[in-house]
């Protein structure tokens, strides 16, 4: 019996941990020939060990299992590093097949607290650092199929509910991991003559990133299924990342514990035409009968 992703080669980024790793792992039990992408840094973003660090470790776990995987330690919010990961499939297995974009940390404040350094910095990792390595495999997928090699190809980003409701003390993650499901509607949009489908996932899972932040909601129960686990997200991204997903393509998912849950983002809700300018006060008061009858929004985490 086969596998859903036999003779796939998938990358993975920021899979030396967490949410990541559970990808890497779920990706080579399904089949897939893993990159395994990490840099080893710390919660924060601060270097981390040398050589292949988590990544090495995760190759181990796949080639112990009697997979097939390889480290790559490149810092994909860079140009070379982002052209060397997608260098490195194509090198090492003599193709690309999906792209799974997880790599990021946290710096949070509060807005009149957070510094243009911290903004930066989390802005890079998580949207650039999904621009950069989805721009390089969108130009391999588009040279193989203008040379008759159509692929089937699939990129699947991570976004999250603090992206798609908000997060009090995350403006910086939140604005990023909002333009992360912009990014992903557009490329959807543009890739989809070449064979490549572009979906995201919001997980909710224990990470290095969620457990201090929402340490109680995220704790492992004593007994029981493991709602937190972030190996109940990978089913989702796996599925996402394989051939059997034709036909699905521009779409955001929010994944927990046993629920996956299609998210429907911005679209018209209660409208007036006036027909012409209104006054500051119509306005107003056509903005409020509007509300009224309008859905409520969701709720901003952390609230």
């Amino acid at each position: 019996m086969s596998a859903i992703c036999d003779g796939r080669v998938v990358v993975v980024t920021g899979a030396g941990r967490g949410l990541g790793r559970a990808h890497a792992l779920a990706f080579a039990a399904e089949g897939a020939r893993v990159v395994v992408n990490d840099l080893g840094v710390g919660l924060d973003g601060a270097p981390g060990v040398a050589s292949d660090g988590p990544a090495g470790s995760v190759v181990a776990e796949i080639r112990s299992a009697g997979g097939e995987a390889v480290a790559h330690s490149g810092d994909i919010a860079t140009a070379e590093g982002a052209a060397s990961l997608v260098r490195a499939a194509v090198e090492t297995y003599g193709r690309l097949d999906t792209l799974v974009s997880n790599a990021g940390f946290l710096r949070d404040r509060m807005l009149v607290n957070l510094g243009e350094d911290d903004w930066d910095a989390v802005i890079r990792v998580h949207l650039k650092g999904h621009f950069l390595p989805l721009k390089h495999a969108a130009a391999h997928w588009r040279a193989e199929a203008k040379a008759g090699r159509a692929p089937v190809a699939r990129v699947v980003h991570t976004s999250s509910g603090a992206g798609l409701l908000g997060s009090v003390g995350q403006g910086n993650y939140s604005a990023a991991k909002a333009g992360i499901v912009g990014l992903t509607l557009v490329a959807a949009a543009e890739l989809a003559r070449y064979g490549v489908q572009v979906n995201a996932v919001a997980p909710a899972a224990r990470t290095r990133m969620t457990e201090r932040t929402f340490a109680e909601t995220m704790a492992a129960p004593a007994t029981g299924f493991d709602t937190m686990a972030p190996e109940n997200v990978s089913p989702l991204v796996v599925w996402l990342g394989s051939a059997a997903s034709a036909g699905v393509t521009g779409r955001v998912f929010e994944a927990e514990g046993g629920r996956i849950t299609v998210m429907e983002g911005w679209r018209p809700g209660p409208t007036a035409d006036n027909g012409a300018r209104w006054t500051p006060a119509e306005a107003g008061e056509t903005a409020r009968a509007l509300l009224a009858r309008a859905e409520p929004p969701g709720a901003v985490y952390g609230g």
